[in-house]
């Protein structure tokens, strides 16, 4: 039944050993395998996966197979998951977590527990018998039933125990499961570290696996902090240790690794003590752990991986360290007592022992015998205890490969140890006794898939079952039996194995059955053990023909019974029995009849002996057998010397020619073997040739031998000489002659030798034959046969010939030739002919000489000394040299100096013969340089210099060379008569230096030039710094020196792409074709030469690059200088796949495309911004350029000449649209212009009735398909059209604004200086504060003070102080925090103003501060991701988003101070400026220059500018000071006006007030009128009242007025503008029933309700701007536009590095979006945009009165508005497109915002890839802020004030805290009421 469901699954392979070191493996579905789990009463095994479960036999055969996922489930749901109210559930996959057997009670079954990651981490029971069987299943599971941890990246450890319990019935045992498991940051966020679990016995309401209150648990005060990773959880003795690694929270903060052990009969975790485990080296990140036995002692094995620096994130480097239990238990024992008696201290004082887990217990000072007296603890005693001081161990092992799991075995008293790694390797470690470690195997079992921590051996021992990614394998423990002999089994090195001798098998020691004995047993791991070994043989050789006995001598002998015996076997003979006395045995040799051949060619054999116990070979040794017979008869030459000479005991019959090993012959004489008479030889022997050994050819020659010992021979036999020449045998008859000293002669008979000889000689054997005997001859016996002729082809190599051969030169007929001197018919030459010459190189040298000359031709000479002082060249002595002559054929000489040019032949004289003259004439040059090309170049070098001259080819190549001053140049060219090129080498220094050229010894300088070497050119720019693949881009280069380098190269380093071989072949042919494509063994480049502009620039196209290859970096060669790009400014070139251009007419890209005269063409296509800028874009329509107007990433727009070009191209006359980038060219079809003005000869009324008929039919087709296509073609078409608008129009105002822009910046220019100064005027950090934190209160926290009656005072001042303390208990805060958001009457205001009282409280403690607020946004992460993460931080509704804009702007004060405040005043400087210079309505606000259409002043109001002369009084003095104002300003305005002006650079708090003063206009003496803006003279129409101006008084242009204190106060309300904004003035008027107006009569009527006014304003607005107002609102944005950029670029450039909080926060965000699986990267960009830009940076856009110390009138918050919503919309993700119906807002900067969008993800990203690591660096910036501005807070008010919410919801809180465990344990609430009854008096119930 099962097969069927599970072949699908798996697929089993059972490979045979030598193939696979794990004998068997399963694959199994749904990596990662993550749980394996054995019952050993079965041997069965249990494997987790992701959403599988496998029950498997113990070789692996799938038993069982569950599907346990996925399912629609969400870590932020609680289970059962309904999908109605769980919108985020989706499909998950269930990641098994815990994995464990529970063994039976009784007559109840065991269990397998089995936990996953879903639901909460829910566990079920399942039978040990059938997985598929469920015992038990939660279908509707509580809180308390939630085990595991929900994310697959968190472990959880659990372990089973029993013990006993008197209340439970069933026998009063309590089965239960401690559990421990890391912290989560989705689903319930308060399951502590360690809990305990019920699993036996269940009774209703009990619940299996849930977590009751009495069954006791890890109480812990932060879940995040303490967040434990579990490794293992072990039940050992009475205790239960866990082990697990986290940041040490005590101490430095740094990761390490603890144990923790609790009693297990603890149901209230009295007894949880832990120490932190310290392995030496670094290695502090537990990976794995098993308890096993060491020396027969229990003890922790730990496999540890060093961390990366600070973070838990293991490395590769990694160690096991072991542990002894009762080191461990003695450890945990000490820390309990020091904190039970000695309150935490040591002997030494030292903190040895403290509480752990910020808990509010502390270490004691009990009585001594506490500890044993209460080893488990009690209700008095302190927990939870955690020991100062480590429990150390050295690594036993250490690995360069991360270890991932451990198990030991013991192996006949040896600890083995199993490591996993996570290269799917098994290393095997032997531990030795004193916790060293040797590393003797290793196996790989998966390759690449980490080995799962839970590394089990089989119940036998035998095998290791090892987990990976997919795979289960069997492994065996060792291979000993793999071993074939005992070499190998020794070698092998392996504890297990041994070589069990008699048995002869590798094996374990119990395996050999007499392993006790010594000698049987012969362990692997032991070096001194060695195998059973014969150390010699007696006797180690002897002869084949015949039989002995053998005593061969044995090492290590294993002793045997008595009735037991040994054999021995020759070869593969049968055995034969041997005699053992000692350590000796004999055997007898084999009959010579049953030993094998002889091989070919050899004189013996080695035979093996095997010493044999029964079948088993013991040991063995090799004997020799060899054969005399094969000794002569394998050295014919010379038998009986080869005979008794021999290694072997031969003897040499020489009657019958016999070798043998008898020591008597057939014929009785017998020559013995030299070992045995020693002497001189007595073999028969010809030894020596007594007639010369030189014997010329062609001439009879007759040959003497010398014999001796040949008395022996007395039969008649005739003796022959036999010579061999070439394999022809000359036998030669010959006589003896016996001499008195007992030799004899043989003369051999004369004969003639002849054969063809290529050389002088030719060496022939020569010996000497009795009848079919051959007689032995010395070694080395040979006739030399030599001929005179072969190789003398001329008189002086004939003479030259020693003179023991006796040739000489004959000069007889038909030619000379050289011959034998009896040979020559005439007189032989005395002297040879005369020298001939042939050859003479070189022909040329200089007058100074130095250059070898190499003459060649025959007879020159026999001997070097022949030529000595014989040789002239051109008539000058010319030295031979010994080096290069040779005989008769070559003399080579060195050429003499000589006064002047000369030429002549060469002569060559030798002795007194004529001398040899050549043919070739030999001439003594002057060489002369003449001048250089270039004269300069880089110390580097790498410059070619081309040095021109006359007669450059003196001498050869090779005498040839070139130096700048001391260095040499390289000839790299052909050198000719009249140029030589030389490649310059480096200098160690700038400065000029004489070329010189050396020709031979003679030296040439270029007169009067010299080289100079220059420093290297320096490049310090190079744009741009991306480039398409097609090249051909300029990059603009700059630098220094860049005119030194001769030819500078743009080079391209590029590779392959493997994939795309073939393709690649054909494109590097053409490739190579077009350009210097470079290929060497390391690298392939392509280049392009640069031109050089001047020194300092140079332009370089970026070389074509094919798709087939990646760039893989760009540099400039420069000579020998090579600049990297990414020297130059730390950023790489990048090269982007070509722009892709789309064919004008899309449908029909062969017809043209219709183009109405006028217009602008426009072309669409892909990424044609990405590498090439709109300047570097050329357009062409057949011969006319198309002027590039616009061009963005998918359109270019061009504007083509009014007339219809002509084409280029002959075959056609359509002129097509050519787009040029670079090297890139596109044709993008051909284009007809529409004509108009084309007139026919056809008769107006035909002309007119065929139009209508055509218009007719025409439109119905055309309305049809206009119909069809216009709706989708219409959005685009606005969009490009509104695009078009509005640049036409910028490039319409853009003089008007250039001038605009050009008046501004003179003012600004004044300005800047006093910004530069002190001019800034930026508010102090408490009022900053205060508006930041308190916006729109009129009396801020921070400026009032206590309001209490002294007596009073002291009390509450002390009660504030507690509730400081309370604050700074972040369990007090947080709880606060939250029952104040839960309370119904708590509105949104409330909330942010207790987030600032909060601000104010904390502000000396910002890194606690901190904590708080990311714990609290974690919170509501946790929140939003459940609902919708998008939308988190959007508006500010709960406490900790205003503490985080708080936060912010705290921590960016310094920032704002140095950084973005300057660009923020000169912006509204600016519009400041820009918007006084128009008229702006005092009533409605409205001006005409605004960037904000809603407040522009559409009217034409026709208005002059004026200057009024304004008496200042300064000291004593009045100055004249002109100030600038309109006629149609109010007189407050010109009062505003001139105020600005005489107090410009003061802030604005420090000036007057406008309604203080008076204004004066003073004509003549005594004329004094003082102007308002209302009085009797104002004009009255009806009910509309209007202001007065300068007009309505008709001040002139220069007019005098002063401004003077106002003397009484004439009705203005002194108003105070806390936000520094200014309201419409006078309203007091609108109570009388008239409406007062300025410049325009307010349309609105004042019935109308205020809701539907806006919705008037909107209609309004909605109505199409006219273009004269849009070119109104073009100009302002266009003079306004550099401040605008330059207050985005402060903010969100990352040139200098971005705020260490933005940095920090950003970090933060990441992390949370990690955590919590958002891999949407628009999420995280939308929380970093809620976070900083619209929580802060808007903020302060729209209200600069926040920071600086200006007042922000209607007309210019405005202009901010717009500004500020640029800024929104630059920080948006979504798409900007805009169309005719988009605000005119959105439509000024809507070419602008993508750049600031890439601004703001540049800023982002940038931020993101930099370093993260920024947590010590933001907590030592916190605490300097804490210190800078704490005093400037007035904490007591805002504590008083954060009082009146406690006291208002004053039970709600008490109640919450109550609630709360830990609470209660720091008893906060009642140290709340404390605080209670010091501020209020209030009795509580203490």
């Amino acid at each position: 039944m099962l097969a069927s469901s599970i072949l699908p699954f798996l697929l089993l392979l059972l490979l045979p050993p030598p193939s696979h070191p794990a004998d068997v493996f399963v694959e199994l579905h749904d990596a990662p395998l993550s749980h394996l789990v054995l019952d050993p009463g079965t041997g069965r095994l249990y494997v987790g996966g992701v959403d599988h479960l496998y029950q498997l036999t113990s070789d692996l055969e799938v038993m069982s197979h569950v599907r346990t996922g996925p399912h629609l489930d969400s870590p932020d749901c609680l289970p059962p998951i309904v999908p109605q109210d769980c919108p985020s559930a989706t499909p998950t996959h269930n990641h098994n977590k815990l994995l464990l057997v529970e063994a039976g009670q009784g007559a109840e079954p065991g269990s397998l527990i089995v936990c996953g990651s879903l639901y909460q981490g829910i566990c079920d029971k399942r039978s040990l018998s059938n997985i598929s069987q469920l015992i038990y299943q939660t279908s509707n599971p509580v809180d308390t039933q939630y085990v595991a941890a929900n994310d697959p990246r968190v472990s959880t450890v659990a372990v089973v125990i029993t013990t006993e319990n008197k209340q439970e019935g069933a026998g009063g045992v309590l089965r239960l499961m401690l559990v421990g498991r890391g912290y989560t940051s989705k689903g319930p966020g308060d399951i502590p570290p360690i809990t305990t679990r019920r699993l036996f016995p269940v009774v209703p309401p009990r619940r299996a696996f849930s977590q009751e209150e009495e069954l006791g648990k890890l109480v812990v005060g932060s879940y995040s902090e303490y967040n434990n990773h579990f490794v293992k959880a072990i039940a050992h003795g009475n205790h239960v240790y866990f082990l697990f690694s986290r940041r040490d929270m005590w101490h430095k903060k740094e990761y390490r690794t603890y144990a923790s052990r609790l009693c297990t009969s603890d149901r209230s975790f009295y007894s949880y003590v832990e120490v932190p485990l310290l392995c030496h080296g670094g290695y502090n990140l537990a990976q794995g752990a098993w308890l096993g036995n060491h020396s027969g002692e229990p003890a922790l094995f730990v496999v540890m991986a060093a961390g990366q620096a600070s973070t838990p994130v293991a490395t590769a480097r990694s160690a096991l360290c072991v542990y002894g239990m009762a080191e461990l238990d003695a450890m945990l024992r000490k820390a309990q007592e020091v904190c039970y008696t000695e309150g935490g201290r040591g002997s030494s004082g030292q903190e040895e022992a403290y509480i752990e887990y910020a808990v509010s217990s502390k270490c004691l000072k009990l009585p001594k015998d506490s500890l044993s007296e209460y080893p488990c603890g009690g209700e008095h005693t302190p927990n939870p205890i955690a020991s100062a001081v480590p429990l150390m161990a050295t690594p036993t092992f250490t690995s360069t490969t991360q270890l991932t799991s451990v198990t030991t075995a013991t192996e006949a008293g040896h600890t083995i140890a199993f490591l996993g790694d996570r290269e799917g390797r098994l290393n095997k470690v032997l531990v030795r006794p004193d916790r060293t470690g040797d590393l003797y195997g290793s196996v790989l079992v998966d390759s690449d898939s980490a080995v799962n921590a839970d590394l089990l051996l089989d119940n036998s021992q035998q095998h290791v079952y090892v987990l990976t990614s997919s795979r289960l394998s069997k492994v065996p423990v060792s291979s000993c039996e793999r071993q074939a002999d005992c070499r190998a089994c020794l070698a092998v090195g392996d504890p297990y194995c041994g070589w069990c001798v008699l048995e002869g098998r590798c094996s374990r020691k119990h395996q050999c059955q007499r392993h006790v004995q010594p000698n049987h047993w012969l362990w692997s791991f032991e070096p001194t053990n060695q195998c059973v070994t014969v150390q010699s043989l007696q006797p180690a050789n002897q002869s084949k023909d015949e039989q002995s006995q053998v005593t061969l001598s044995v090492v290590q002998l294993p002793a045997l019974t008595e009735a037991e015996s040994l054999s021995c076997v020759f070869g593969l003979l049968p055995p034969q029995p041997a005699i053992v006395t000692g350590t000796s045995i004999t055997c007898q040799s084999p009959a010579p009849e049953l030993l094998p051949p002889m091989p070919t060619g050899s004189d013996h054999m080695i035979v093996l002996v095997s010493l044999m116990f029964g079948h088993v070979t013991i040991t063995t040794g090799n004997m020799t057998f060899y054969d005399c017979g094969a000794v002569s008869r394998l050295n014919q030459s010379s038998q009986c010397l080869a005979c008794v000479s021999s290694v072997w005991r031969c003897n040499w019959c020489p009657l019958d020619q016999l070798c043998t090993h008898n020591h008597s012959c057939p014929n009785q004489h017998i020559i013995l073997n030299q070992r045995e008479s020693p002497g001189p030889t007595s073999c028969p022997l010809v030894f020596a040739l007594q007639s010369s050994a030189l014997v010329p050819l062609g001439l009879s020659t007759t040959v003497v031998l010398q014999g001796r010992n040949l008395d022996v021979y007395t039969d008649e036999a005739q003796y022959v000489c036999v010579v061999e020449v070439e394999g022809v045998q000359f036998n030669l008859p010959a006589a003896v002659e016996k001499t008195h000293d007992g030799t004899h002669t043989f003369t051999c008979s004369p004969h003639q030798f002849q054969y063809a000889v290529s050389q002088l000689q030719y060496s022939a054997p020569v010996y000497l034959r009795r009848g079919e005997r051959r007689i032995d001859a010395s070694p080395g016996l040979r006739l030399q046969l030599y001929d005179c002729s072969a190789g003398q082809s001329d008189c002086s190599q004939c003479r030259a010939v020693p003179q023991e051969y006796g040739c000489v030169w004959c000069p007889g007929s038909p030619a000379p030739s050289c011959v034998y001197n009896q040979s020559c018919t005439s007189v032989p030459a005395d002297t040879c002919p005369p020298p001939q010459i042939s050859q003479v190189l070189p022909v040329s040298g200089p007058l100074e000489g130095g250059v070898l000359v190499t003459i060649t031709g025959s007879n020159l000479g026999m001997r070097h000394q022949d030529v000595v002082g014989g040789v002239t060249v051109a008539g000058v002595q010319c030295l031979p040299q010994s080096e290069g002559y040779q005989i008769s054929t070559r003399v080579v000489c060195e050429l003499q100096p000589t006064g002047k040019q000369r030429e002549g032949p060469v002569l060559v004289t030798v002795g007194t013969t004529p001398p040899g003259r050549s043919t070739q004439i030999f001439t003594y040059q002057d060489p002369q340089l003449l001048d250089l090309v270039p004269d300069k170049g880089p110390v580097s070098g790498g410059t070619k210099l081309t040095i021109r001259g006359r007669q450059l080819l003196t001498g050869q190549k090779s005498d040839l060379s070139a130096f700048l001053g001391p260095q040499p140049c390289y000839i790299v060219e052909e050198v000719n008569d009249t140029q030589l090129v030389c490649q310059t080498g480096s200098s160690n220094q700038t400065g000029g230096v004489t070329v010189r050229v050396f020709f031979g010894k003679a030296e040439r300088n270029v007169p009067n030039v010299t080289f100079r070497y220059l420093d290297d050119p320096v490049i310090t720019d190079a744009t741009p710094a991306e480039s398409f693949y097609a090249g051909g881009r300029v990059v603009m280069v700059t630098g220094r020196n860049l005119d030194v380098v001769q030819q500078p190269i743009i080079a391209v380093w590029v590779e392959p792409l493997e994939d795309q071989r073939v393709r690649r072949r054909r494109r590097l042919a053409l490739l190579t074709a077009k350009q210097q494509l470079v290929f060497n063994s390391t690298m392939t480049t392509v280049s392009e030469r640069c031109t050089v502009l001047s020194s300092s620039q140079m332009t370089c196209p970026t070389p074509r690059v094919t798709p087939e290859f990646k760039v893989k970096g760009v540099w400039f060669q420069l000579d020998n200088v090579r600049v990297h790009y990414e020297t130059i400014k730390g950023k790489s070139f990048t090269y982007y796949s070509n722009p892709q251009f789309f064919p004008l007419n899309r449908e029909a890209p062969d017809a043209p495309y219709r183009f109405k005269p006028g217009g602008v063409i426009a072309v669409e296509g892909q990424d044609l911004t990405r590498a090439i800028s709109r300047q570097e874009v050329t357009a062409r329509l057949g011969d006319q350029e198309c002027e590039v107007k616009t061009l963005d990433n998918t359109h270019l727009y061009c504007e083509p000449p009014e007339i219809q070009p002509m084409s280029v191209d002959n075959s056609n006359e359509l002129p097509s649209l050519k787009v040029f980038m670079g090297n890139l060219q596109k044709d993008l079809g051909l284009v007809q212009y529409d004509s108009d003005s084309l007139l026919s000869p056809v008769p107006l009324a035909a002309q007119i009735s065929l139009g209508a008929g055509a218009a007719v039919i025409i439109l119905s087709v055309l309305v049809v398909i206009l119909m069809y296509r216009r709706k989708s073609k219409q959005a685009l078409r606005d969009y490009k059209k509104v695009l078009l608008q509005l640049e036409t129009l910028e490039i319409n105002v853009g003089d008007q604004c250039r001038k605009e822009f050009t008046d501004l910046m003179t003012e600004m220019m004044d300005l800047s200086s006093d910004v530069g100064g002190p001019g800034l005027p930026l508010l102090d950090y408490k009022t900053y504060a205060e508006r930041v934190f308190f916006p729109g209160q009129q009396v801020a926290p921070l400026s009032r003070q206590l309001d209490l009656p002294e007596s009073r005072k002291q009390t509450v001042e002390q009660g504030l102080q507690q509730l400081n303390n309370l604050l700074n208990n972040r369990l007090f805060l947080t709880r606060f925090i939250h029952t104040l958001e839960a309370q119904q009457g708590f509105s949104q205001r409330d909330r942010g103003y207790v987030a600032s009282l909060l601000t104010i409280a904390l502000h000396d403690k910002l890194e606690y501060f901190t904590e708080v607020m990311k714990s609290l946004l974690q919170d509501l992460v946790q929140q939003y991701v459940a609902k919708n993460p998008k939308l988190m931080l959007r508006r500010t509704e709960t406490v900790v988003e205003k503490m985080l804009t708080n936060w912010m702007s705290i921590c960016l004060y310094s920032f704002l101070k140095e950084v973005a405040g300057e660009p923020l005043y000169m912006l509204y400087r600016a519009i400041k400026y820009q918007v006084d210079k128009g008229p702006v309505d005092v009533v409605t606000g409205k001006a005409k220059r605004t960037l904000n259409d809603s407040h522009l002043l559409r009217e034409d109001i026709d208005y002059c500018a004026m200057t009024l002369t304004v008496l200042v009084k300064n000291g004593v003095e009045v100055q004249p000071c002109p100030v600038k104002v309109l006629d149609t300003d109010t007189i407050t305005q010109v009062k505003d006006k001139i105020l600005d002006q005489v107090y410009r650079g003061a802030p604005f708090s420090q000036r007057p007030a406008a309604d203080s003063l008076d204004l004066e206009w003073r004509s003549g003496q005594a004329g004094h009128l003082t102007l308002s803006d209302d009085d009797v003279t104002a004009v009255v129409h009806g009910r509309w009242k209007r202001i007065n101006t300068l007009q309505h008084y008709k001040v002139p242009d220069g007019a005098t007025v002063a401004l003077i204190p106002r003397s009484q106060s004439s009705g203005g309300v002194n108003q105070v503008f806390q936000t520094g904004e200014k309201t419409p003035m006078l309203e007091g008027e609108e109570e009388e029933g008239l409406r007062l107006w300025h410049l325009v009569k307010s349309s609105e009527d004042p019935e109308i309700p205020k809701h539907r006014k806006s919705s008037m304003r909107e209609r309004e607005r909605a109505k199409a701007i006219p273009e004269i107002y849009l070119t109104r609102l073009l100009s302002m944005k266009g003079t306004l536009q550099k401040f605008v950029d330059d207050v985005f670029v402060a903010i969100l450039s990352t040139k200098r590095p971005p705020p260490i909080a933005v940095r920090f926060f950003f970090d933060f965000l990441d992390d949370m979006a990690e955590k919590h699986g958002i891999d949407d990267p628009e999420t995280v960009h939308i929380w970093k945009t809620n976070s900083l830009p619209l929580r802060f940076w808007v903020n302060i856009l729209k209200n600069p009165q926040f920071v600086l110390d200006v007042q922000v009138t209607d007309s210019i918050d405005a202009v901010l508005s717009v500004i500020a919503q640029t800024f929104i919309d630059s920080c948006t993700t979504s798409e900007h497109k805009v169309g005719r119906d988009s605000p005119v807002n959105k439509l000024l900067y809507a070419r602008e915002i993508p750049r600031y969008k890439q601004l703001v993800e540049r800023y982002y990203s940038d931020i993101h890839s930099a370093a993260s690591g920024c947590y010590q660096e933001m907590n030592s910036t916190l605490t300097e802020l804490s210190g800078s501005f704490a005093s400037e807070m007035n904490s007591l008010v805002a504590l008083h004030e954060l009082y009146k919410y406690i006291n208002k919801y004053y039970d709600q809180i008490i109640m919450s805290l109550e609630e709360d465990s830990s609470g209660q344990k720091m008893q906060l609430a009642y140290r709340l009421q404390q605080v209670a009854a010091l501020v209020e008096n209030k009795v509580t119930d203490l």
